[in-house]
């Protein structure tokens, strides 16, 4: 019997995406006014959500890898909006606390339970 559950290893899953996501859009944050950069992002929820769907284990393995947005912004070929990436950066960051303080709480019933608090 596992201690842990599918669920944890999706959570797992899904904080390290959203780490993979915040150095995206802070890349994307730091080479706002660099000609020719390409925006990119990390579409980790899709990955949880086949990884949900078939075998939640398989979260363990999965990479999260940032993809190239071929779009272009600006006159200098830069594909990043500013205002946009904030906004990520904020949504993307109140997503990771949620995730850690799921993880917290789960953390604690298993405590709870081995009576180690």
């Amino acid at each position: 019997m596992d201690l842990f559950d599918s669920t944890h290893h999706l959570l797992e899953a899904a904080l390290r995406g959203a780490s993979a996501r915040h150095s995206a859009l802070s890349a994307n944050i730091a080479n706002a006014n660099t000609a020719g950069y390409q925006r990119v992002d990390v579409d980790f929820h899709s990955a949880l959500r086949d990884a949900a769907g078939e075998d939640p284990e398989s979260a363990d393995g999965l990479v999260f890898a940032p993809e190239v947005d071929p779009a272009v912004m600006q006159v200098d070929g830069n594909g990043v909006d500013i205002d946009v990436e904030a906004a990520e950066m904020a949504r993307n960051g109140l997503e990771y606390q949620a995730l850690v303080a799921v993880m917290n709480g789960r953390r604690s019933i298993i405590q709870s339970a081995i009576g180690t608090r």
